[in-house]
């Protein structure tokens, strides 16, 4: 590893990933969830830590009006988001290769930022990037701004957590790129618990752990497991850390955490009214639910709203229904598990936002209760924490508050989707297309992007352009671990997937990405 990654991996970059929470609009859709006024008008936002830039791009295409900002210390991951700005026209974003360290006295920066966003980044730096860090939010983000932070936590990672040592020992010892140490790393694992370690035999749940491990992509366990600093932080830690930029927790970026009857018993909600402070019972609560990743926003001041400003924000919020009606399961996952969503409470609130799909596509909550009786003889509250629910499940997704500014923002929108789309005729890197109305991405596969692309084109047979397109190049579609190997097979499981595809199409149509 080169010194000026700082035992960082640098040889494989990152995945492409895109992450829902760092979305503009979930930031005052939490702060209205929380009772306090959230960041609005045109913002400043920064990202520290951007990776391949992704998420940067597909924000700043469907929020033009506002300014982004991101880092990232390795120049390759920074050319490739410049590049891909450049190609689809993006003029609010800007990308810089600069250490956190450096980025603080960037004279290219605004003054101060709303929103500051750093995901994934503070469990793999070192105690003096996280200075850094600390020091950056202290000078640059503005009264009221937030910031969102994730990493990984204890108790949830102290079973698994000696994993990576036998990652690292085995990554040290083999020659090779980073690539190699991962296999190298995997091999071991499987070893050691293939001789009945006792470590492996105390945690049984570790068995089906290590199998996801041969399935996930090998620069995501590079980022995760290899890295020369790798830190696990209780809750109270990281608030004790971010106290010094003058932040306090405003609460979890995650909406199911806010529904206490999915996630904890009676008898662990008493436990945790006794705690003497917000910090404590945080991380009281990660005890009960044994957490291993958290997701949260701190803000440098809040300021509360009235009861009667709460219920007028929520009602002239915009939602629009993200899943097909009919696949909507009957069920959610929270801390406790699988819990049933009561079909008395949740069917008419979906087959209202079925209905306003559609209508009109996105819908105000006042305009719900105005027009659909099924849904206002429910009552406020019922409503409102099934809302919660469904936009923690990602079945339900918060919308920008200007409707009229939709068709403007499509412009912007549309020239990334084209280029991302462009890209899935060879690659399957890029998972995600934005939407002018939520502002934020939304998730659509490599052959969901190809039937689109197939749609533009005015090909007579979306099936036999997606076959063409995948032939042209020698791939085949693999199906639970096995390559199709004739074309009689990949078409029909073309087929099968075009046929999920029309059933969404009406979504993605109301998204504004179709």
């Amino acid at each position: 590893m080169s010194g000026w990654s700082s035992g960082y991996v640098a040889d494989i970059g990152y995945t492409f990933g895109y992450y829902r929470e760092l979305a503009p609009v979930m930031f005052p859709f939490l702060s209205m969830l929380k009772g306090q006024h959230g960041p609005k008008g045109r913002l400043s936002y920064c990202e520290l830590g951007c990776g391949q830039g992704f998420s940067m791009n597909i924000l700043a295409a469907a929020n033009p009006q506002i300014d982004f900002h991101a880092t990232d210390f390795n120049p390759s991951q920074i050319a490739g988001a410049q590049g891909m700005a450049n190609a689809a026209g993006i003029p609010n974003v800007h990308f810089y290769d600069q250490s956190f360290a450096v980025f603080a006295h960037e004279m290219a920066l605004p003054e101060k930022f709303d929103i500051i966003s750093l995901h994934g980044i503070f469990s793999w730096i070192s105690a003096e990037n996280r200075a850094h860090i600390v020091d950056f939010i202290d000078r640059k983000l503005k009264p009221g701004g937030q910031v969102y932070i994730s990493y990984n936590c204890l108790p949830g990672w102290a079973g698994p957590s000696p994993m990576r040592k036998l990652m690292r020992m085995a990554g040290d010892a083999t020659p090779g790129g980073t690539v190699q140490k991962v296999d190298a790393g995997i091999r071991l694992v499987e070893k050691v618990m293939g001789a009945n370690a006792r470590y492996f035999q105390s945690q049984p749940a570790l068995k089906d752990r290590v199998e996801k491990l041969k399935n996930h992509q090998k620069n995501y366990l590079a980022h995760e497991y290899l890295n020369s600093d790798w830190n696990l932080f209780y809750h109270s830690d990281v608030a004790d850390e971010l106290s010094a930029a003058r932040l306090s927790f405003l609460g979890s970026a995650f909406p199911l955490d806010h529904v206490d009857a999915v996630n904890l018993t009676n008898d662990q909600q008493a436990v945790l009214n006794e705690a003497p402070d917000g910090a404590s019972r945080e991380t009281l609560r990660d005890f009960m639910i044994n957490q291993q990743f958290r997701r949260d926003v701190f803000a440098r001041g809040t300021v509360p709203i009235t009861l009667g400003e709460a219920q007028d924000l929520w009602l002239d919020s915009r939602f629009i229904l993200s899943t097909v009606r009919a696949l909507v399961p009957k069920t959610v996952n929270g801390g406790l598990g699988e819990a049933n969503l009561q079909p008395e409470v949740y069917d008419p609130i979906l087959d209202a936002f079925a209905g306003a799909l559609e209508k009109s596509g996105a819908v105000t909550l006042r305009q719900l209760f105005a027009d659909y009786p099924a849904v206002a003889a429910l009552g406020w509250q019922r409503v409102q924490q099934a809302i919660v629910v469904l936009v923690g499940a990602n079945h339900l997704q918060p919308c920008l508050p200007d409707a009229a500014g939709d068709s403007k923002r499509k412009q912007s929108t549309r020239r990334l989707n084209d280029v991302i789309m462009q890209r899935s005729r060879h690659s399957a890197d890029l998972q995600f297309l934005t939407s002018p109305v939520t502002g934020a991405g939304v998730g659509v596969d490599r052959f969901q992007q190809l039937f689109l692309l197939a749609r533009q084109t005015n090909a007579a047979d979306a099936v036999s352009f997606v076959w063409r397109t995948l032939d042209a190049i020698g791939q085949r579609i693999v199906k639970e671990g096995v390559p199709l190997d004739t074309e009689e097979k990949n078409r029909a499981e073309l087929a099968e997937r075009y046929a999920a595809f029309e059933q969404r199409l009406p979504i993605l149509r109301a998204m504004g990405i179709a």
